[in-house]
């Protein structure tokens, strides 16, 4: 991504006015030659609002000067000279947009605002709305979290336009996902902070003398650039901090003068970007690591947030192959295949002397369970005398506010370093550290994990099938049905399914990086549509078909995610789980009402049901522009209705199929 520095210079040189409309220089010097410019504006040409509307364009008289005058909204009563400095040549919005493009952003997902008017204006007639394409979405918080699951698939981030003050006020809990999730994203924010310049009424209540302030407390860094080449160096160091790990939201705000005013003839250079490489882990510690993990009887992976993309997944399959130790992947990421016979169940850490923590969200909750919080009954998961190796970027930027780093763990030994970056070290040491004797025993273990591998996915198959017949439709046969349809196919699921039981983590073969998009990191509702939705924009070139098991209470928070998915033609397969409440909140209120001891019954629903009326969401995306059937509750007419759907999506449309379901 590095470049040559650019000078502003050269975007004056660039066409202007192109398309449709009269060149602004034509008009004012007509204009001034019939001196119609500070005329009064008389009515419309007879000839024309007398025309026939069955005559032909070519017919039809052309504008007068001073109709043209109107086109152009040059107030009566302006001079030429007055056009002339009304008028915008080379608007500094122009800039930016080749800033953007420098950046090499492929989209830009935004819900309008007045506040970045002029980089709208630029985005689309400037740069001609392509790299970066503007995604339009009804609703800020659709807007960021489809750059959050854009990234999880492709690496790179996307900018999100935000209407200043409100916007970001929308965009917040959206933020917050990505910011726990430790997923980058550009927020360009509009701002009008000079008074001078800004118009009476609406336009200071959605301005601020620090607009960012509001989610300040999770993003990594944010500027406020008071000059164009001010613009262009916090952009590229925005890009760094945000892409250098641990990953994270940054923020730039565009001041509203500054992208309408002329360039003139100045000069910016635009600096080349060059990203900066992750950090690895200390070269002794690592080779401590390895010790451990060799001379253990029993070594356990623990991994969370650790693969970025494939490489990542293939590194940890080495050391895990190398060590012959099973892997417990918390899936934040696709980080280990889970039909490799490594591949186990969380109980594995019981039994672990050794245990490797690789980018794990919550070390302390890997290691222990609080099971009553009221009792503060802490019971330990590992044994007493389990050594805990910690690699991560976690402790290299951390803040107060919010509580999301989670509780405190005195690991015995800790290794700061991006944990993808740093395993190819490790796993050397490893094999460099590894006697004969210690690499004779590799078969007998392999071949231990490989039953205990065959037996999990025997077991979950079986369970799988309890409620088979079940209306409304089981979870377990929601997946089953799915993976019939598209096993076939070039998939990827773009959804979580950590609140179906993880049906598609126990039935799926998933072994490649794209297959999985994670957990939201926040556990803000409001983010399962869009983020899907944003993968699947990522998805869209590859040709693959993205997967979405929609929950109805989260759907309800972002709506306009299908509307967004049907105007900009993204494929994407959604089936809901539709449990008609929201059933986390229902079952907390039932364990509330058991430890007072006041009975558990219907009284658990009010407050958490999502019927009487229940939610026709079939209707809801149809009249969006979205192919729907449903809602189902059958489960013998879900899978014919889900393959009707993949032909919809292979031709390149969203599908969207409306399953009635049991809770979880």
């Amino acid at each position: 991504m590095k470049s040559q520095d650019k000078p502003l210079s050269d975007i004056a040189e660039k066409k202007k006015n192109e398309g449709k409309g009269v060149n602004r220089r034509q008009f004012l010097s007509s204009a001034t030659a019939a001196g119609v410019v500070a005329a009064s504006v008389t009515a419309p040409n007879k000839a024309i609002t007398q025309e026939s509307t069955e005559t032909s364009h070519a017919a039809i008289t052309p504008p007068s000067a001073q109709q043209e005058a109107m086109e152009y909204d040059v107030p009566v009563g302006y001079s030429a000279e007055e056009a002339e400095q009304y008028f915008v040549k080379n608007p500094g919005s122009d800039f930016m947009v080749d800033v953007l493009k420098e950046l090499k952003f492929d989209y830009i997902t935004t819900n309008p605002g007045s506040s970045f008017r002029g980089i709208h204006e630029s985005i689309v007639n400037y740069g001609g709305n392509k790299s970066p394409e503007l995604i339009e979405a009804t609703h800020e918080e659709i807007a960021t979290a489809m750059a959050h699951g854009y990234y999880k698939i492709t690496g790179r981030p996307l900018a999100m336009l935000a209407h200043g003050t409100v916007g970001l006020q929308h965009a917040a809990m959206a933020v917050y996902n990505a910011w726990c999730d430790r997923s980058p994203m550009v927020i360009l924010a509009g701002n009008h902070l000079d008074v001078a310049h800004r118009r009476p009424g609406v336009e200071w209540s959605h301005s601020a003398q620090d607009c960012v302030r509001v989610i300040r407390d999770y993003i990594k860094w944010d500027d406020s650039p008071v000059s164009l080449q001010h613009f262009s160096e916090s952009m590229a160091r925005a890009y760094k901090i945000a892409m250098t790990p641990p990953m994270g939201p940054v923020a730039i705000v565009l001041e509203g003068h500054l992208q309408e005013a002329e360039l003139g003839n100045q000069q910016a250079p635009i600096p080349g970007m060059t990203p900066t490489q992750p950090p690895s882990g200390d070269t002794n510690a690592v080779d401590e690591a390895a010790r451990w993990l060799v001379e253990a009887e029993n070594p356990v992976i623990v991994v969370d947030l650790m693969a970025h993309d494939q490489e990542g997944v293939e590194r940890l399959v080495a050391l895990a192959e190398a060590l012959q130790a099973p892997v417990v992947n918390q899936f934040g990421r696709m980080n280990f295949p889970s039909n490799h016979y490594l591949s186990q169940a969380a109980n594995v850490v019981a039994q672990a002397d050794v245990i490797l923590g690789l980018e794990l969200y919550d070390t302390w909750g890997t290691i222990n369970n609080m099971r009553d919080r009221v009792h503060k009954d802490v019971q330990r998961r590992a044994r007493p005398d389990a050594r805990v190796i910690d690699i991560g970027v976690k402790d290299l930027f951390t803040k107060s506010n919010y509580q999301s780093f989670q509780r405190y763990f005195s690991t015995d030994l800790s290794i700061a370093g991006d944990a993808q970056t740093t395993l190819p070290g490790l796993t050397e040491a490893v094999q460099s550290a590894m006697s004969s004797a210690r690499r004779a025993s590799n078969p007998e273990r392999k071949a231990r994990w490989q039953a205990a591998h065959i037996r999990q996915r025997e077991q979950d198959r079986d369970w799988a099938r309890y409620g088979w017949n079940a209306s409304p439709v089981s979870t377990g046969r929601l997946y089953a049905e799915l993976w019939n349809v598209v096993k076939d196919k070039d998939w990827a699921l773009v959804s979580d399914d950590g609140q179906q039981n993880r049906w598609a983590r126990r039935l799926w073969p998933i072994d490649k990086h794209y297959q999985w998009i994670g957990r939201s990191g926040g556990a803000g509702l409001g983010y399962g549509a869009p983020s899907a939705l944003g993968a699947a924009l990522a998805h869209r070139p590859e040709g693959r078909i993205p997967i979405n098991v929609q929950r109805d209470g989260d759907m309800m928070y972002v709506p306009g995610t299908f509307w967004t998915a049907a105007h900009h033609n993204i494929p994407m397969l959604t089936v809901t789980h539709d449990n008609q409440g929201y059933h986390q909140e229902f079952m907390h209120l039932q364990r509330m009402a058991a430890r007072r001891q006041r009975g558990v019954d219907g009284s658990s629903w009010i407050g958490n049901e999502l019927r009487n009326p229940e939610i026709d969401l079939a209707k809801v995306v149809e009249g969006m522009g979205v192919w729907s059937e449903g809602p189902y509750s059958n489960p013998k007419d879900i899978g014919p209705a889900i393959a009707r759907a993949l032909d919809v999506v292979e031709a390149g449309e969203p599908a969207f199929v409306h399953v009635q379901t049991q809770p979880r």
